[in-house]
């Protein structure tokens, strides 16, 4: 039996520090990745993959909603066309910076109130998803069990 030890990683933004990930990614077998929405920064993202791509740990993107002010943790009240367009938006980002860096995604994760909201609405799950599946559909899509 194979587990996967994951965690969310890259979340710091600018001057703003959270987290401790380099002590974090030896423990660790796969990372959620921030892509700018609700944390992370281009210089993040970049560093966090270095940071995983190093230590042998898998990287996935952690999508979720433009709330840099809430964390990503509030809700919003957005289309699933819009929640599609934020996820393929983010996915892109990471797999672009990862790819600069001879990388390549194995996942994706929801963050935070979009990860919640899908669980319970299923066009938001159905939004995510179709982002997922058209940027590449070999990525793994994680979700909580019994979800939408």
């Amino acid at each position: 039996m194979r587990i996967d030890l994951n965690s969310d990683l890259g979340e710091s933004f600018g001057p703003w520090s959270m987290g401790e990930d380099a002590a974090l990614m030896a423990s660790i077998s796969s990372a959620n990745i921030a892509c700018g929405f609700h944390g992370g920064d281009p210089g993040t993202m970049r560093a966090t993959v270095a940071l995983a791509k190093a230590s042998g740990v898998a990287i996935g993107a952690h999508p979720g909603f433009p709330d840099l002010v809430g964390f990503g943790r509030r809700e919003i009240k957005a289309t699933p066309q819009e929640v599609e367009d934020f996820v393929v938006y983010q996915v892109a980002a990471l797999a672009g910076v990862a790819a600069a860096q001879g990388v390549r995604l194995q996942h994706v994760k929801a963050h935070g109130a979009l990860y919640n909201m899908a669980c319970r609405d299923r066009a938001l799950a159905d939004a995510i998803a179709r982002a997922v599946a058209a940027f590449d559909k070999s990525l793994i899509l994680f979700g909580l069990p019994k979800s939408e």
